[in-house]
C-alpha cells in the first residue's frame, strides 16, 4: 500500500490524499475510524447560575456541546481510560465559564478557559442573543470522548473515492454548449476547465455524463481518494495519524484475543 499527499489547505481545515493498492474494506475501516475512534475536547456538562435570556438552559447546553474546542492529545485521556476511572480530573476535564450581560450577542470568544490550549476551534460561533436587562452565566465541564459516544465527539468529515481518470478537451464550442451545466467551481479563470479543481473539491461526480467530448470520467479501482474536512479541533493530519493509530490498535488487541483462543 502506497499514500501520497495530494493537496492541503490549512485555512479551510481540509486534506487529500491518495492510496494505492488498498482494499475498499479498508479505506472504510480508516473512515470509520476517524468517525468514531479519533478522540476530541467537547463540552459534556452545563451548570447554570443565571439564564433570563430567551433559550432555555437546555437549548443553550446542546449549542455549547457543538462548539468544537481545540484539543491536546498529549496532555489529556479519554475518561474511561484515565487514572480517575471516569470520575474527572485534571487529566481528562477542563472547566470553561461565561458570564455576560445585555445586551449583547454572546459567541464564543467569550469563553474564559482553564487551559488556553483548549477554547473554541472559532470566535465568531453565536451562543444566544442577549436583550438588555438579561444576563447569563455558567460553568461547563468540556472531557475527551469519541464519536462513537456522541456525534459532538466527531472530529471531522471523511469520505473516499475511486480514483478518476480524467480526459478533458477544453474544445470552446462545447464549453459555450455546456457550461451552464458544470459546477462553476472547475472553470479557471481563463474560463478553461481545470483538473485540479475538479479533484478539490471533489466534483467529479458532478461532471460525469454530461459530454463526454469534454469531460470522459473513468475509474481506477486500485487507487482512491481520500478527502478529509476537520472542525477545528485538530488538524487533518492529527486526524488520519490518530485514526490509524487507533485502527493498528484495536487489530493488535483482536490478534492477541485470537492467540488466546487456541
Amino acid at each position: 500500500m502506497e499514500a501520497k499527499l495530494l493537496h492541503e489547505d490549512k485555512k479551510k481545515q481540509t486534506l487529500l490524499f491518495e492510496v494505492k493498492d488498498a482494499s475498499p474494506a479498508y479505506m472504510n475501516a480508516i473512515r470509520r475510524s476517524i468517525i468514531d475512534n479519533v478522540p476530541v475536547m467537547a463540552i459534556d456538562e452545563v451548570e447554570f447560575r443565571k439564564n433570563s435570556s430567551i433559550l432555555y438552559d437546555e437549548v443553550v447546553a446542546h449549542r455549547l456541546g457543538l462548539i468544537p474546542l481545540t484539543t491536546d492529545l498529549k496532555s489529556y485521556f479519554v475518561s474511561k481510560d484515565c487514572k480517575c476511572d471516569g470520575a474527572g480530573c485534571a487529566r481528562c476535564t477542563l472547566k470553561l465559564t461565561l458570564s455576560m450581560k445585555g445586551p449583547k450577542m454572546v459567541t464564543s470568544e467569550d469563553f474564559k478557559t482553564a487551559d488556553p490550549k483548549i477554547k473554541p476551534a472559532f470566535d465568531k460561533i453565536p451562543i444566544v442573543k442577549l436583550l438588555k436587562g438579561q444576563d447569563i452565566e455558567f460553568e461547563a465541564t468540556a472531557k475527551l470522548g469519541v464519536g462513537k459516544d456522541h456525534a459532538k465527539w466527531v472530529p471531522g468529515l471523511a469520505w473516499y473515492t475511486y480514483k478518476p481518470k480524467l480526459t478533458i478537451n477544453n474544445n470552446a464550442k462545447k464549453i459555450e454548449e455546456f457550461k451552464d451545466k458544470y459546477p462553476p467551481q472547475i472553470f479557471d479563470k481563463s474560463g478553461k476547465i481545470d483538473k485540479n479543481l475538479m479533484l478539490f473539491p471533489n466534483l467529479v461526480g458532478a461532471c460525469e455524463g454530461i459530454c463526454d467530448e469534454l469531460i470522459k470520467v473513468e475509474w481506477d479501482e486500485s487507487s482512491y481518494l481520500f478527502y478529509v474536512e476537520s472542525w477545528g479541533q485538530l488538524s487533518c493530519k492529527e486526524i488520519v495519524k490518530t485514526a490509524i493509530e487507533q485502527f493498528d490498535s484495536k487489530i493488535a488487541q483482536f490478534e492477541e484475543l485470537v492467540k488466546k483462543l487456541k
